[in-house]
C-alpha cells in the first residue's frame, strides 16, 4: 500500500475547460444532425424533430449566454480567468461537491453520456436506413 506523505501540487479547477463545452455541443449537434438526416422520412416526424432541436438549441444556447454574461459582468474581487491548455486541465483536479476528481476523468464523467447517445442514434438510424431500403425492395 502506498502513502503520499507529500501531497501532490496539481491546481484544481473548479470549471470545466472550454474545449470540453465545446465538444459537449458538438455532440448534441451530431444528435440533432443525425436525428433529421436519418430519421426525417414522413411529415409527421418533421414537427417531432424540430422540437427536439429547438430544445436542445435552447439547452446550448442558454448555457453559453450565461457563461458570457458572467465573464463581462464580474465582480471587482473576482479573480479573472488564465486561459490554460487542455492538458493542463486534465493533469489538474476538479472540484464536485467537496470531493475532487483527476481531471481527464471529469472531462470522461461529462462527455460519455453524450456520446452514448449521439453516436448510439447515429447506429440505430443506420440500421433504420438498412432495413427500410430490405423491405422497400
Amino acid at each position: 500500500m502506498k502513502q503520499d506523505l507529500v501531497a501532490p501540487n496539481h491546481p484544481v479547477f473548479d470549471q470545466l475547460h472550454p474545449k470540453i463545452y465545446a465538444a459537449a455541443v458538438g455532440l448534441v449537434a451530431w444528435f440533432a444532425l443525425m436525428a433529421w438526416v436519418l430519421f426525417d422520412r414522413s411529415s409527421d416526424v418533421s414537427l417531432s424533430l424540430g422540437f427536439v432541436t429547438l430544445l436542445f438549441m435552447v439547452a446550448t444556447l442558454l448555457p453559453w449566454m450565461l457563461s458570457r454574461l458572467w465573464r463581462r459582468y464580474r465582480m471587482p474581487y473576482e479573480p479573472h480567468l488564465k486561459s490554460m491548455s487542455l492538458r493542463d486541465w486534465e493533469a489538474g483536479e476538479f472540484k464536485v461537491w467537496g470531493a475532487e476528481l483527476h481531471g481527464s476523468h471529469a472531462a470522461i464523467d461529462v462527455l460519455l453520456p453524450l456520446m452514448a447517445v449521439s453516436f448510439g442514434l447515429t447506429a440505430i438510424g443506420i440500421v433504420f436506413v438498412i432495413v427500410r431500403a430490405q423491405v422497400l425492395s
